[in-house]
């Protein structure tokens, strides 16, 4: 259960982004990925959860959440920097 529910959240991010590349708007640039920035944030809940449980190891655990957290820094900069231009 918690291992799709981070398969789920985690490949949604790339969805998100992809659709943002697509985007005909800026508010639908910012919006796809404000979104794949939230399920970002998710995926890393669910990380969490797994290393909590015993069903992920530490060094698997510390590889993977430490490069969720630099895409998570990345989302925040492109939603930050998206909605600053808009005003």
């Amino acid at each position: 259960m918690l291992a799709k529910q981070v398969l789920r959240s985690g490949t949604s991010i790339g969805a998100y982004v992809v659709e943002a590349g697509c985007a005909i708007s800026r508010k639908e640039f910012l919006a796809k990925n404000d979104i794949a920035f939230k399920e970002c944030a998710e995926t890393l809940y669910w990380l969490e959860l797994l290393y909590e449980t015993g069903f992920m190891d530490k060094k698997r655990f510390d590889s993977i959440y430490a490069d969720n957290q630099e895409l998570l820094k990345i989302l925040m900069r492109i939603v930050k920097s998206s909605k600053e231009r808009r005003t």
